[in-house]
C-alpha cells in the first residue's frame, strides 16, 4: 500500500535489507516514487504493470485484482525470493502464493483478528474480532476465486492471511491482557522511517506557532469511517482556550476550523518535527500517529471512529499512555485537554513505553524474519524479545 501509514514501515524494512546486502525494489502506485527516491530504494510504479488504483488504502477492496497482477509481474520481472507486503494487500500475497516464494506481512501495531486463546472478556467494538475475521477472510476467498486460483481450506487457527508470517508494529503491552496470539503472529516494535523535512518549511512552521505563543497540540487523525465530523469538536477546543494545535489536514475529511481558532492546518509526508513540538498528540487511534507520539514519549488523546481506531485507541487507555477524547460537539474540551497535558503519571508511562518501542529496532527484526524466511539457516542476530510491561499477554514461540 502507497499510502504513508503502510509504505513507511515498508520503506524501514526495505532500507534494512538494502544496507544488509540484499536487492530490494519498491512496488507502489506513481505517487509514491518520491518518498522511494528519498529512501534510496529504487521504486517499480504499480501502473506500468497493470496496477492502477491497486495501491491505495481506501480502495483495498477493489483494488485487489489490480494489486494481483502488478505484483505478479513485478516480482517475476525481478526474480523476487520474497514478497513483504502490507496487511491489507491480500493481491500481493495471492502473487506470492502463484510464484511460490513466500509472502511476509507487515500489520498494524495491534492484532485485530482472532486470538489464538484467551481475551474471551475483552470488551468488542461495534465490529467484532470474531466478525472482522470472517469477513476479512471472505474477502481473501472471493478474489482467490476472481483471479482463478483453486480455493483452499484452512481450519482457524492457521490462515492465509498472515503469509510467512504477520509482524506487528507495536508491543505485547497492547493486546488485551491474558489473550495469545495466533502461530506465526510477532510483535517487532515500530519500524520508524519517514522522508525528511525540509528545513526551512519546519523553521518557518515555527516561526507561526511562536507568534501564536500557545503550548502545541498536535493533530493527527485516521480514515474517517462515518459518524460526527471532527473539526465542531477541534474547533472549540482550540478556541480562546491554552493551547494551540497543529492539525495534519492529509485524512481529516474537508478541513473547517473555525476563523478564530488557534489551529494550523498543514499536509506533510512527516510528522516526527511536528510532533517533537508538542505536548500531546490527539489521534483517532492509527498506527503511525499513536507509535510516532510514543517514540517520543508524547501522551496521547484518543478519539476512534473505525477499523483499526477502537482497538488500538482502547489499548493506549489499558497501557496508561492515552485518554479517551469525546466527540461529542458539547463536551468540555479544553477541560479534557488540560488534564491530559498535566497527567504526569501518563506522561511517564509513555515515556516508558516509548524507549521500550525504541529498543526493539524493529526493522532489524523484521529483516532477521525476512533473512530467516528466505533462508532458515541465516543466523539470528536481533530477535530478542519486546517486552518490558507485563499485562498478562504472551505470544506464541
Amino acid at each position: 500500500m502507497s499510502d504513508g501509514g503502510y509504505l513507511y514501515p515498508a520503506i524501514a524494512v526495505g532500507r534494512e535489507l538494502a544496507r544488509r546486502g540484499h536487492a530490494v525494489r519498491v512496488l507502489g502506485r506513481a505517487s509514491a516514487a518520491p518518498v522511494a527516491a528519498h529512501a534510496e530504494l529504487p521504486f517499480v510504479r504499480a501502473e506500468d504493470h497493470d496496477g492502477q488504483g491497486g495501491y491505495s488504502v481506501a480502495q483495498w477492496r477493489d483494488g485487489g485484482p489490480a494489486q494481483y497482477r502488478a505484483s505478479l509481474r513485478a516480482a517475476r520481472l525481478t526474480a523476487a525470493d520474497v514478497v513483504v507486503t502490507s496487511v491489507l494487500c491480500h493481491g500481493a500475497l495471492l502473487a506470492a502464493e502463484a510464484l511460490g516464494v513466500p509472502a511476509i506481512v507487515l500489520g498494524l501495531s495491534v492484532h485485530l483478528w482472532d486470538y489464538h486463546s484467551g481475551g474471551v472478556d475483552e470488551p468488542q467494538p461495534a465490529t467484532s474480532r470474531r466478525t472482522r475475521t470472517r469477513e476479512m477472510l471472505q474477502y481473501y476467498h472471493e478474489l482467490r476465486a476472481e483471479i482463478g486460483l483453486t480455493p483452499r481450506s484452512d481450519a482457524w487457527p492457521s490462515t492465509p492471511l498472515f503469509g510467512a508470517g504477520l509482524l506487528l508494529r507495536g508491543h505485547p503491552s497492547f493486546e488485551y491482557p491474558g489473550a495469545v496470539l495466533p502461530e506465526g503472529v510477532r510483535h517487532v516494535g515500530p519500524m520508524p522511517w519517514e522522508p525528511p523535512a525540509d528545513p526551512a518549511t519546519v523553521a518557518a512552521l515555527q516561526e507561526h506557532l511562536d507568534r501564536v505563543g500557545k503550548p502545541i497540540v498536535y493533530v493527527h487523525l485516521g480514515r474517517f469511517f462515518g459518524g460526527r465530523t471532527q473539526w465542531p469538536r477541534l474547533s472549540a477546543a482550540f478556541t480562546g482556550g491554552p493551547y494551540q494545535a497543529v492539525v495534519e489536514q492529509g485524512r481529516s475529511t474537508s478541513p473547517a476550523p473555525a476563523p478564530e481558532a488557534d489551529i494550523l492546518l498543514v499536509r506533510k509526508r512527516w510528522m516526527g518535527p511536528l510532533i517533537d513540538r508538542a505536548g500531546l498528540v490527539l489521534s483517532s487511534g492509527t498506527s503511525a500517529p499513536v507509535l510516532a507520539a510514543l517514540l517520543r514519549g508524547r501522551p496521547l488523546g484518543v478519539s476512534p471512529n473505525g477499523s483499526e481506531q477502537p482497538v488500538l485507541a482502547a489499548a493506549c487507555v489499558r497501557a496508561g499512555v492515552g485518554a479517551y477524547v469525546t466527540d461529542d460537539p458539547g463536551a468540555d474540551h479544553e477541560t479534557v485537554l488540560r488534564s491530559a497535558w498535566r497527567d504526569d503519571a501518563m506522561r511517564e508511562r509513555a515515556r516508558v513505553l516509548g524507549r521500550l518501542l525504541a529498543g526493539a529496532e524493529g526493522a532489524a527484526r523484521a529483516a532477521d524474519i525476512v533473512e530467516r524466511t528466505v533462508s532458515p539457516s541465516t543466523p539470528v542476530r536481533r530477535d530478542v524479545p519486546v517486552d518490558g510491561l507485563a499485562v498478562g499477554h504472551h505470544e506464541r514461540s
